[in-house]
This record gives structure tokens, C-alpha cells and sequence, in this order.
């Protein structure tokens, strides 16, 4: 199993004291995750939450089920007239994935570039 920073995603090495990326002790900030095979892009995920982020497609893709569902029902149970809510937030939601301050899917696994 792999180690990454919980604060920026970088992998960790097994003697690291601190993370060579944000400097974060990676005693406290460590966490195991299950590396998928499949890993997310951060690209995709960001795009999808600008364009499409009113229906919740980009937390679908991550594995947010229970935020997309809430956004899609958001959308779709209010005929449109609550979609803008939608839209902002998965407009916020896009920008932070792209800067990376979400950098991570549902299982934990890092996003790639």
C-alpha cells in the first residue's frame, strides 16, 4: 500500500519525516490508501464540475454519490428553477479541483494530472 500526504496528495516514501511537497509532518498527515489502477484525472474532474456540475457529474465521476445525487435532485426536483445553486456550486467545486485544493476521489486515491 501506498502512503500519501493528506494535505496534498504527494506519495510519501517510508522513511519520510516530512513531505517533500508542503513540508506537512507526515506523522499526523500520513494516511494509507488503495492505489486504483484506474486513477481519476483532476482535468476531467474540474471540467466536468465547470460544464456539467449542476447535474453532480463530477462527483459522480469521483465517487461522491450522495453530493451528485443531491445536486441532480437539487436540479431536477425544482423543474430548473434551483439550478443556478447547482451550477455555483459545482462551478466552486470544479475551480477547487483544478487548483488542486480537492485532490483526492472517494477511495482516498490521489488525482492525476
Amino acid at each position: 500500500m501506498a502512503k500519501y500526504c493528506q494535505k496534498c496528495g504527494t506519495e510519501l516514501k517510508d522513511n519520510d519525516v516530512f513531505c517533500s511537497n508542503c513540508g506537512n509532518s507526515t506523522n499526523s498527515t500520513a494516511q494509507v490508501v488503495n492505489t486504483s489502477s484506474n486513477p481519476k484525472s483532476k482535468i476531467a474532474a474540474g471540467l466536468l464540475g465547470i460544464f456539467l456540475g449542476t447535474f453532480g457529474v463530477h462527483n459522480f465521476y469521483l465517487g461522491y454519490t450522495g453530493k451528485a445525487v443531491g445536486q441532480l435532485l437539487l436540479t431536477v426536483l425544482t423543474c430548473g428553477i434551483l439550478s443556478p445553486i447547482s451550477a455555483i456550486w459545482g462551478l466552486i467545486e470544479g475551480i477547487l479541483i483544478l487548483t488542486g485544493s480537492i485532490n483526492t476521489d472517494a477511495q482516498g486515491n490521489p488525482l492525476v494530472d
